[in-house]
């Protein structure tokens, strides 16, 4: 079979991973630079709710109620997290690929899935993807099956390396982006070795999210892309150029929350105004900030009841009704801040689960838990280091 526009399976198999380590500094500077050992990584009990957040040389564990840190494990680089699909796991994007945290035993493991230039970890229903930047390479497992170690895999390839994203489908439809390492364009659909639908209309395609009956949303420069029932459908920016590149999706809500930015020649745009798509009406609404408020791509979250949430550079944490883009409220989190120039450098973030809601302070080294019911935070613990990405274990139990 071609492989020049077709993207085609590699095969299922197993992984058998060598030990990486995690890092190792100046023995003499004493335990805090060296490798995190067996007990350091051992708590007694299990971590309730555990929290992930990174700092520059590590990775916090944290109790989900109490916010207390459980365990601090060193490793270097630059790390991202991203839940892995399961109730206990999170990947730590590495060097070498992801790499599987035990969050809830605060044990980071030596289990990884090898990856070029690991991108997009995407959890959806059953199925955990992973997508290999450098090589274009697609890898999918059960995240349930992590409880007994390395996973067995599906292993795909696009016909050229690309930063994409893939998500797999309840009824397998293998959903992924399209490109080159130059251009980015759109999207195909995928049953087997059978490509069931197509669209290049979505330049500088960039992240996913599955909205209620399982309708995927990719970004694209100038809108979305709507992949539903087979085939795709493209809902236009309202503006000649809108670059929608971070979306949030929640499981019971037609409407998808996405970023919008609007200058195509801005070095650093900030932008001021966000997009809901609603997937039954293909209706792509933008909904304005306050004035002068702006955001950044980890200021998007979903609330229990699908709540768009947006955290402002003034602090304060915005609820939206998803369907009329009305504000609800707003919740003082944080003091004023500004965006890094280098979106790697910590800035808040926040992340959802269930009903909890969680916002990273990297000025005050602090996280924060609010409750939007109450319309305030009802704790807060500072770390010793400065946070910077923040996520946890999500999804269910069989």
């Amino acid at each position: 079979m071609s492989t020049s526009r077709w993207l085609y399976r590699v095969g299922a198999v197993s992984f058998t991973v060598a030990a990486l380590a995690a890092c190792s500094g100046n023995t003499s500077e004493g335990p805090e630079s060296a490798e995190p050992t067996a007990e350091r990584q051992a708590p007694n009990a299990p971590i309730t709710e555990p929290l992930v957040a990174t700092y520059d040389g590590g990775l916090y564990v944290i109790d989900g109620e109490t916010l207390e840190v459980a365990q601090d494990i060193p490793l270097d680089g630059f790390l991202r997290v991203n839940p892995a699909g399961d109730a206990d796991h999170v990947l730590v994007t590495t060097a070498e690929g992801f790499r599987v945290l035990d969050a809830t035993a605060g044990t980071l493991t030596d289990n990884t899935f090898p990856a070029a230039d690991a991108g997009h970890v995407v959890a959806h229903g059953e199925r955990t993807v992973l997508f290999a930047d450098g090589s274009g390479e697609i890898t999918a497992f059960d995240p349930h099956a992590l409880a007994d170690g390395m996973p067995e895999t599906q292993n795909f390839v696009t016909p050229d390396a690309h930063h994409g994203v893939a998500v797999i489908l309840s009824d397998g439809t293998l959903v992924h982006s399209i490109g080159d390492s130059e251009n980015r364009t759109g999207a195909v659909a995928m049953q087997g070795d059978r490509e069931i639908a197509r669209s290049e209309d979505c330049p500088g395609i960039h992240g996913e999210s599955v909205a209620a009956d399982e309708v995927v949303i990719l970004g694209c420069e100038n809108g979305v892309l709507e992949y539903a029932n087979g085939e795709f459908t493209k809902i236009a920016s309202p503006t000649p150029y809108g670059r929608i590149g971070n979306t949030r999706g929640h499981e019971d809500s037609p409407v998808v929350l996405g970023d919008m930015k609007v200058d195509p020649d801005a070095e650093l745009e900030r932008p001021q105004q966000f997009s809901l798509i609603d997937t039954t009406t293909d209706q792509l609404q933008l909904v304005r900030l306050p004035e002068g408020v702006s955001y950044w791509f980890r200021s998007l979250g979903r609330g229990p009841q699908a709540e768009a949430l947006i955290l402002g550079t003034d602090g304060k944490l915005y609820v939206f009704d998803p369907v009329t883009g009305d504000m609800v409220r707003s919740i003082q989190v944080t003091q004023p801040w500004s965006e890094p120039d280098d979106w790697q450098q910590p800035g808040p973030a926040v992340f959802t689960r269930e009903d909890a809601v969680y916002i990273s302070d990297p000025a005050a080294k602090q996280i924060h838990l609010v409750d939007l019911q109450a319309g305030q935070v009802t704790t807060s613990a500072t770390v010793e280091q400065t946070p910077n990405e923040l996520s946890g274990a999500v999804g269910h139990d069989h």
